[in-house]
């Protein structure tokens, strides 16, 4: 059996970067609350880049990273910390090879992160940085809803096309969830048209951590997830990040629409199953 309490206690470090949303302040709210329950501390992060021409005489950065550093402090100030240990960083550099860097100097456990930071297009799930940052990160992260408001996930349903399980680590976040809130974890298996006999093997671990197992059939993974998204009414998603399976054409383009990945509720996306 897994030791649950011992991986529950690993969940100490949560990322939140932060764009320039108008749901920036509801956003960090729930992740002071999440960050409550596991007794986290949460890293609050802006990340600038700036190209700048020979001779230019204003230090920019400097004048961003004084923004950027005023902009947070305004928005934190907006939330209740709970007790919460909220720590602002401006960060320089490139998105990803920055949170990654950022991510790595502070154990962070999750990121947690915002579907559209500032698209206005309705038909857009995930905008170009929230997109990228599930795309290209190891980082397990959470997409939260904007405006959600926080509540213990009772519920978790992870769907997947294949069970097959080889890196070390993958499911810790939801062992996390799953030992902290008592939640119950319903197994969906996904036949697609690219299965394999193999897809359906369900590991120790994760036999161990699901409470019911369904199989059921679609196109692709997210298209079977929809058929029992209703019935099952779980306060959480669980899916994972794979280079071939699931989300594969979703994740070519940064951004991704609606009509390709479309929930109200919390995803977990976990870091690859191989």
């Amino acid at each position: 059996m897994i030791n649950l309490d011992f991986i529950f206690h690993k969940m100490k470090n949560i990322l939140v970067p932060v764009g320039s949303s108008k749901n920036a302040v509801s956003h960090l709210q729930y992740a002071v609350d999440f960050a409550k329950a596991f007794d986290a501390r949460l890293f609050v992060v802006q990340v600038y880049n700036v190209y700048t021409k020979a001779g230019t005489m204003i230090k920019v950065d400097d004048i961003i990273e004084r923004e950027s550093k005023a902009y947070l402090e305004e928005k934190v100030s907006q939330i209740e910390k709970k007790g919460v240990e909220v720590i602002t960083r401006v960060l320089k550099g490139k998105l990803i090879d920055t949170l990654e860097l950022a991510c790595k100097s502070a154990d962070i456990d999750l990121v947690l992160v915002e579907p559209r930071t500032n698209s206005i297009k309705d038909e857009v799930f995930l905008g170009k940085t929230s997109g990228k940052i599930i795309k290209q990160m190891n980082v397990p992260a959470l997409i939260v809803p904007e405006g959600y408001k926080f509540k213990e996930p009772k519920v978790v349903m992870m769907a997947v096309k294949s069970a097959f399980i080889k890196k070390v680590g993958v499911l810790n976040p939801l062992q996390a969830i799953k030992a902290n809130f008592g939640s119950k974890v319903s197994l969906l298996l996904v036949k697609t048209p690219y299965y394999k006999d193999t897809d359906f093997l369900v590991n120790e671990e994760l036999s161990d951590l699901a409470d019911e197992v369904t199989k059921t059939d679609g196109a692709t993974t997210f298209q079977g997830m929809l058929k029992h998204l209703k019935p099952s009414d779980p306060d959480m998603i669980c899916v994972v990040r794979r280079k071939r399976g699931f989300f594969t054409k979703k994740w070519e383009k940064n951004t991704i629409l609606k009509k390709d990945f479309y929930v109200k509720k919390p995803v977990l996306v976990l870091s690859g199953l191989k």
